[in-house]
């Protein structure tokens, strides 16, 4: 179709791209789609949209791309986070078939990034997808979008709560957005959508933006979603309440949990009771698509998944929701129970909620910002280094993790005057000032408290619980839904299960042991000699885990590793590990801090598994406890030439066991292995009672 002059001819072209898009002849808009189109495409005006998830917040901007292209504007450039969107096979079909020419830019699809920029700066690309996390990258917004800025047919934020620092999901990168925005000629269009803003958030989008936003809400409440909330304290009860009925749920459905840990061992223990679910978690980016894949055509039961499955999946036939814990906003259940029920009769939102929900949240609350002295040591870092500092360099000179210190970085860099910069693959400190909004940042933190304090309402509430949702996205529209579990008074699931499956899930729970995964590399990322490489090795637990990890938390505690524990490290080795070749003697970390504590655990699980124990490694020197040192880097100097190994006899050259009660940093596992290798015993088997890693309840990545 040629270039489209006169507007009288948009509604009626986008009325046929909306019936083209569907494979639907019959196809309408519904209420709210076609004023956003014109909005966009006739006063090219700004628009947020503020509808649930499923209602076509995607058609509204394929169509708009689609008649703004054919009346001879530039392509449309989308800010999204949703790196599924481009692979869901519904959107891609919709925008196939009326002809859009659709790319991306994210981490997905590094090798393509300078053929994508050539066709988009070629005008050979409808609509491009960009992932945010670009929009910190100097070269992509000084080659990419700062030629076409001028030529920008439709600029879309997509998830646009993601730009206030109130919403439920804020992203540092987003606030580079406002920034390209006032870059656009006055008469760009601009499209924004989310579905989980309430007032607050729409306020501070509309401050970023402009008050030129023109706001068009809907209803939130989904008439086919049938929520229920049960507590069930213990995890080993929640896992047998869904081993027991999910095979009797129709359809398939999403299990989310908080943590990456928790996804393995739920989608483990499903498996074992006969029920096809798998884990989904940023872990697995090569094999999510696959993972999509298989239940968007109910090849599974269930991916249980942490919050990496999240915006932009789509599934109009999703049978159910349900979180194994309870997550930490109202706004954010919201968002992820939504998911389910969009093109079905019937659907389920059950929230199960535990005794480990809110230490989880505490902790996504106090680190959701870098701590103070955190941002200094960075700056003062940066200060006395004139040529940069890469965030390698950076973990060497300060003891910050990894990711606390790109956190910060990330914060500080989309400041409008920020104090440092990306340059040349370094950071830079910059001239301006730096000084800390702590008002601020105690408001935000205070508001993450009262939506923990929402949800806990929400799991007590006797109202309509899909009108106390609505309610508190400040929806117009909430009423009673009529069919929840307060509305109609009784479950609509039954809460009981099988004792005898609690049991199971408890035995399951203190079984689940932990590979330990061998360091391989220095860290200069310089290989280690594969001659003094440790095997793999096992842990027990996790350390505070219910079970064995608060038993070993407690025992550590009063200095005593009771016989249960030993008992069952045996057993782990004996019947579940039972490494090739077999250990023929143990040795242990030596400890200046308790130093009978170890030694006396290795003597004891040496008579339980008939292997000779042998105290032949010393420590020479005190150490902080690496818990305490932030990257691997600060681990790696903290222990290093802190122990010494005498000659081996020659009965003490075969492999080894090597044996501590917890794991921080696998460090000290790494030297004295590197040690007994050296004086020439056998191959080496780490092993622990328990792994503590502080990432444990880190949330998960998008």
């Amino acid at each position: 179709m040629g270039k489209l002059n006169s507007k009288q001819n948009h509604k009626e072209r986008a009325t046929q791209l909306l019936k083209t898009a569907l494979g639907n002849p019959d196809a309408e808009f519904r209420d709210g789609q076609w004023d956003a189109i014109k909005e966009v495409c006739e006063n090219h005006g700004r628009v947020l949209i503020v509808q649930r998830t499923g209602w076509g917040k995607s058609m509204v901007y394929f169509i708009a791309t689609k008649i703004l292209r054919e009346s001879g504007k530039g392509p449309t450039i989308l800010i999204s986070p949703l790196l599924s969107l481009m692979r869901n096979q519904m959107a891609a079909d919709a925008a196939n078939n009326i002809g859009l020419r659709t790319d991306s830019i994210t981490s997905e699809n590094k090798p393509e990034w300078e053929d994508v920029t050539k066709r988009l700066l070629a005008d050979q690309i409808d609509l491009l997808l960009v992932s945010p996390e670009r929009l910190a990258n100097t070269e992509f917004r000084e080659k990419t979008l700062l030629p076409l800025v001028n030529n920008i047919g439709l600029f879309v934020v997509d998830e646009a709560h993601c730009i206030s620092d109130w919403g439920h999901d804020f992203r540092p990168d987003y606030l580079r957005i406002a920034r390209i925005i006032n870059l656009l000629p006055p008469n760009s269009p601009v499209l924004a959508t989310t579905a989980t803003a309430n007032q607050r958030v729409i306020d501070d989008i509309v401050r970023q933006f402009g008050d030129s936003l023109i706001t068009l809400r809907g209803p939130l409440i989904r008439h086919s979603l049938s929520l229920q909330n049960i507590t069930f304290p213990s995890k080993s009860q929640r896992m047998a309440w869904l081993a027991d009925k999910l095979p009797k749920l129709e359809g398939s459905g999403i299990i989310y949990t908080l943590t990456i840990r928790d996804a393995k061992r739920l989608a483990e223990w499903l498996r074992l009771n006969g029920i096809e679910a798998y884990e989904y978690h940023s872990e697995l980016k090569e094999i999510r698509p696959e993972l999509e894949k298989k239940l968007m055509n109910n090849e599974i039961k269930a991916l249980v998944a942490t919050v990496a499955l999240g915006m932009g999946f789509d599934k109009p036939d999703l049978g159910f929701v349900i979180h194994f814990q309870r997550p930490g906003s109202v706004v954010h259940y919201y968002q992820q129970v939504g998911r389910a029920g969009r093109k079905v009769d019937n659907a389920y939102g059950i929230l199960l909620s535990g005794e480990e929900d809110d230490e989880i949240t505490d902790y996504f609350i106090r680190t959701a910002f870098p701590p103070e002295e955190h941002v200094h040591a960075i700056l003062d870092a940066l200060e006395k280094a004139e040529e940069g500092l890469t965030i390698r360099e950076l973990g060497r000179v300060a003891n910050i993790n990894y990711g606390n210190i790109e956190k910060a970085l990330r914060i500080l860099s989309v400041q409008q005057n920020a104090p440092v910069i990306y340059r040349d693959k370094k950071w830079h400190r910059t001239v301006n000032p730096f000084v800390i909004d702590r008002d601020m940042i105690d408001k935000i933190m205070a508001h993450r408290r009262r939506e923990q304090k929402k949800m806990l309402e929400y799991i007590g509430t006797d109202k309509c619980l899909m009108e106390f949702l609505s309610e508190e996205l400040n929806d117009p529209y909430a009423a009673p839904c009529g069919r929840c579990a307060n509305c109609i008074g009784k479950p609509i699931i039954d809460t009981g299960y099988p004792e005898n499956l609690v049991i199971k899930a408890t035995e399951f729970l203190n079984r689940s042991d932990i590979i330990i995964e061998p360091r391989k590399k220095m860290p200069s990322y310089k290989n280690i000699n594969k001659e003094l490489l440790a095997e793999e090795g096992r842990a027990l637990c996790m350390w505070g885990d219910p079970g064995w990890g608060d038993m070993i938390r407690k025992g550590k505690k009063a200095g005593n590793i009771s016989d249960e524990l030993v008992n069952a490290v045996a057993e782990m080795i004996l019947n579940r590990w039972r490494p090739d070749p077999f250990p023929e003697w143990i040795a242990c970390v030596p400890s200046l801090n308790r130093p009978e504590l170890v030694p006396d655990f290795a003597s004891r699980l040496s008579k339980k598994i008939g292997v000779p124990f042998r105290n032949y490694i010393i420590k020479v020197r005190e150490t902080s406890p690496q818990k305490l040192m932030q990257n691997s880097q600060q681990q790696y100097q903290n222990i290093k030439n802190a122990f010494k190994l005498s000659c081996l006899p020659p009965e003490f050259k075969g492999p080894v066991l090597l044996v501590d009660d917890l794991i921080d940093s696998k460090w000290t596992m790494t030297f004295i292995t590197a040690l007994l290798r050296t004086k020439g015993s056998g191959i080496v088997y780490p092993m622990a009672i328990a792994v503590s890693t502080p990432s444990y309840y880190a949330p998960d990545e998008r």
